[in-house]
């Protein structure tokens, strides 16, 4: 078992000190007084000496006690429950939360490495396998611990010679329940990986499941699944082939010391050495000694795969966060939106270069255009411009700041994003509008949705801004996804703008009035846009040619139109396309 995990759990349920010294408390006191039960049970027993010769008298106040007794155990058994409840459902809901906040600190290098589905997988499925090894190990593991002492205590003082006899065969449950757990661990992680595997291509199925039926990919989807789901099944069966013989093989182990407690004890009764109760006592307690390694081998089986899955959680919990702030980050409340890229060398991969020694001064208001082939950097550019990776050399400053230098809440506030991807999340389309600006008025909201001309279908759902869309936008078309994302920016108004192909899935009527809303908006406003469409840029102040990360062209249409290299070929050749 990973001990480096058991550690990390044990951290995590330390802090539930009180609720596990409660629940240690309680284990013990109801363990002892079930233990007290079967010495009850004997001294019944010896109340009935002989046919016709039972004293009642006697047995009465045993048998009263004895129900007193259980009851009480029951009472305590529910309250160390409770405590167990408590620690484990606190100490998952901890993981989780510290699961989400690492997510939302991530670089987004992690998030683009790894698969939605995978990541879900890690935080849902792996967490609550988690939860049911750990709400079983305490619920058994401090029960059996005590049951275990207290029986050898009271089997010692009932006869030393029977007990060195189920002393001497018990450990055998030990040695087969840890060669056992030494199997099952790597078992257990594997299944885990191999369920993480199969949530991830579940998950990029349905969210694709438009493309898998355009190009009638159902079958080799199914094949790809039914691949995965076979290793998933193998190592599953396996897992659980080796955690399930667990039980029985303790069991026989089990049975092999009552029957030599009840030979032995049956021979020393024939002799006069023990009363028939105290051996039905001691049969008793041969069964409750060894009843709890029956259960705390099981409870190792179902920890390996609790443990194995906290393995993958606290991967996750300790990977490397994005580069926190320094301590001296500079706060831009409102940036005056001057923008000066200097000798900027960046690449996803050290093997694979992109933008190489990349220069670009935009001054306050100016518009500047992107174009170029695909994969020559124009969306790289943006995530750089937005931090959400960091330069491997050079700079990027605004307003004199370097980026680097720069709180990136304050950095992301001050730049308004609409791309082709929409950005909408479950809940009312207010929400979705005001997420810019929570504080924003009703007569806001609705200037923001006439700017962009979102407000003449809202108001045709059936609730106005008080309908609930479901994630990335449920029913909405695309082209209303992207009205309600363009809507989100008219309305906080930021000092800089991204636009990456913001009209994309607009009608064309619709398309002329959004230009109109954006060419006042972008009035004043440093913006930054990267177009396919280049009859769309041709108003920009700059437009920068990019191939392979570079810069090969730079200026405004006409400059570079008359110019005749390769952003006049790429515009003639998309005239033509349209003509």
């Amino acid at each position: 078992m990973n001990k480096k995990t058991i550690k990390k759990v044990l951290k995590y349920i330390g802090v539930y000190k009180i609720y596990l010294a409660l629940s240690v408390i309680f284990a013990a006191a109801s363990s002892i007084l079930a233990l007290y039960v079967p010495i009850l049970t004997g001294e019944a027993i010896d109340c009935i000496i002989d046919k016709g010769r039972v004293d009642f008298n006697a047995m009465k106040p045993i048998l009263t006690e004895a129900v007193i007794v259980v009851i009480i155990t029951s009472f305590l058994q529910w309250l160390m429950n409770i405590c167990n409840n408590k620690i484990t459902y606190n100490v998952v809901r901890d993981i989780r939360k510290e699961a989400v906040r690492k997510i939302e600190t991530l670089p987004l290098k992690y998030v683009d490495n790894h698969s939605y589905g995978e990541i879900v997988s890690r935080v849902v499925a792996d967490v609550d396998q988690f939860s049911e090894g750990l709400l079983m190990g305490f619920t058994q593991f401090f029960t059996g611990i005590v049951t275990i002492l207290g029986t050898l205590f009271f089997m010692l003082s009932i006869n030393v010679k029977i007990t060195l006899v189920v002393v001497i065969v018990t450990p055998l449950s030990l040695f087969v329940a840890k060669f056992i757990a030494s199997k099952t661990f790597s078992m257990f992680k594997l299944q885990s990986e191999t369920r993480g595997e199969q949530t991830a291509f579940v998950d990029e199925m349905i969210g694709n499941l438009k493309v898998v039926q355009a190009y009638s990919h159902e079958d080799e989807n199914m094949e790809e699944f039914d691949e995965i789901n076979e290793r998933l099944e193998k190592a599953s069966l396996k897992a659980i082939f080796y955690s399930s013989i667990t039980n029985p093989a303790t069991r026989f182990i089990n049975g092999l010391v009552y029957a030599g407690v009840a030979f032995v004890g049956a021979l020393m009764g024939a002799g006069g050495g023990i009363t028939v109760g105290r051996l039905s006592t001691f049969l008793s307690y041969a069964n409750q000694y060894t009843k709890p390694f029956n259960e705390i081998s099981g409870v190792i089986t179902e920890l390996q795969n609790a443990i194995a899955c906290a393995a993958r959680i606290f991967e996750l919990i300790e990977e490397e966060p994005e580069t926190e702030d320094s301590d001296n980050a500079v706060v831009i409340d409102e940036a005056q939106g001057n923008v000066e890229l200097s000798g900027v060398y960046f690449s996803y991969t050290p093997e694979r270069k992109l933008i190489e020694d990349f220069n670009l001064k935009v001054k306050k208001g100016q518009r500047v255009a992107i174009v170029g082939p695909t994969g020559c950097g124009k969306t790289t550019l943006i995530n750089l411009l937005m931090r959400f990776y960091d330069v491997n050399r050079g700079s990027i400053s605004v307003d004199g700041n370097d980026i680097r230098n720069v709180t990136r809440h304050s950095l992301r506030k001050n730049y308004g994003m609409v791309l082709q991807e929409t950005w909408l999340k479950n809940g009312t389309i207010r929400e979705n509008i005001i997420m810019g600006k929570p504080d924003a008025t009703e007569e806001e909201i609705v200037a923001a949705s006439k700017a962009a001309h979102s407000y003449g279908f809202i108001k045709r759902l059936p609730k106005g801004y008080d309908t609930v869309i479901g994630e990335d936008g449920g029913s909405l078309s695309q082209g209303q996804k992207q009205l309600l994302c363009i809507t989100r920016i008219m309305l906080s108004l930021p000092p800089m703008l991204i636009l990456d192909e913001a009209t994309s899935s607009i009608d064309t009527r619709t398309e002329i009035r959004i230009q109109q809303a954006f060419a006042r908006l972008m009035e004043g406003r440093t913006s930054f846009i990267v177009a396919h469409r280049l009859s769309t840029i041709r108003e920009a102040d700059i437009i920068l040619v990019m191939k392979d990360g570079n810069i090969i062209e730079q200026g405004s249409h006409t400059q570079l139109m008359e110019k005749k290299g390769f952003y006049e070929k790429l515009y003639n050749s998309q005239y033509s396309d349209v003509h």
